[in-house]
């Protein structure tokens, strides 16, 4: 199946390109970058030298595919969606353009018009592990943003199983990379570097995907790290009533024993027995840990990922491969890298 990358010029649309180019079943035909238009795919992502001789096109030249990868900017999803659904069956996008179905909710996070209500109902959500048997077929699929995939993950199995009293507190730290490649004054490097700033103490957008998906309140903080890549979020939880941790992995190992890349981290006494996002560099693996207080009625849970790869780009890759009825670890192998 031929595929293509709308906005294949940015860091999740490179890494969308880099999960493409050794997948065995997609085949990357088309990738857009209106500025290294005619340069070869290495001119955006050096890392891919020598791995293809494709060259940047237009959106303008963009041709029919099988596949579709949105990688735009908010909002630009939306405007085009007629557009791309014409060339392509299948279309993922990556923006929060579709995110979220309550159109109240959306105008509360997000400025500019809500998409097409008839749209809007196509598009199925983009986590696997709560909505497997929906992506199965789906020709119009909405990604999940990288903090909110993360803290989904670690809080929904708690939701589900109603040990959860709101609201919940999500302190999630992420790396530069989550600010897309188009620098501001923030990313500026020294504005940045060293820094620890706290991106939006209050209303940040993750937070209604969170309530959405967890069905339980959310206060969310987001603080900018020094890292690269990477989220961690780091959840407060006040249990509905006592528990013990033996009772809370038995919760989180019923709800991810099956699942391919969600690994929970039990080690008492390993360096890394916090998930930690560094190890995960390159991977599609969410790692969760939690820790209990001696009273049972203090929850910390702690999830990791690498926000380009399963905060976005691998994430895209896996619903993909389940709605064509693939092996869903297809070209998601990568373990990632220790020492990094």
């Amino acid at each position: 199946m031929k595929a293509a990358v709308i906005g294949a010029g940015g860091y999740i649309g490179g890494e969308l390109v880099r999960l493409l180019l050794q997948h065995p079943h997609l085949e990357l035909a088309q990738a857009t970058s209106t500025r290294h238009r005619g340069r070869l795919l290495s001119a955006a992502h050096p890392n891919l030298r020598d791995q293809s001789d494709l060259c940047f096109v237009t959106e303008d030249e963009v041709g029919p595919c099988d596949v579709l990868f949105l990688a735009m900017p908010h909002g630009a999803a939306a405007k085009s969606v007629d557009r791309w659904s014409a060339l392509a069956p299948r279309v993922v996008d990556l923006s929060a353009d579709f995110r979220l179905a309550d159109p109240v909710v959306r105008e509360r996070y997000y400025s500019g018009a809500a998409p097409d209500p008839a749209w809007q109902s196509r598009f199925r959500p983009g986590i696997p592990e709560l909505h497997r048997e929906r992506l199965r077929g789906a020709g119009h699929i909405a990604v999940p943003g990288c903090m909110a995939n993360a803290a989904i993950l670690a809080l929904h199995p708690l939701a589900a199983a109603g040990l959860v009293e709101g609201p919940v507190l999500v302190d999630a730290r992420t790396g530069s990379s989550g600010g897309g490649r188009t620098p501001d004054q923030g990313s500026h490097h020294p504005e940045r570097s060293g820094a620890l700033r706290i991106a939006k103490p209050h209303g940040h957008r993750h937070t209604a995907e969170i309530e959405q998906s967890c069905g339980v309140p959310v206060r969310m903080t987001v603080t900018a790290v020094e890292a690269v890549r990477g989220v961690q979020a780091v959840l407060h939880i006040t249990p509905a009533r006592p528990v013990t941790e033996r009772e809370l992995w038995a919760v989180y190992r019923a709800a991810y024993r099956q699942e391919p890349f969600v690994r929970l981290v039990r080690e008492r006494s390993a360096l890394h027995r916090i998930p930690e996002p560094k190890i995960l560099s390159g991977s599609n693996f969410c790692d969760i840990g939690l820790s209990l207080n001696s009273a049972g009625d203090h929850l910390i849970v702690v999830a990791a990922l690498d926000n380009l790869v399963k905060g976005g780009a691998g994430n895209a890759v896996q619903c993909v491969n389940i709605a064509s009825g693939w092996d869903e670890r297809a070209g998601l192998r990568f373990a990632g890298l220790h020492p990094a």
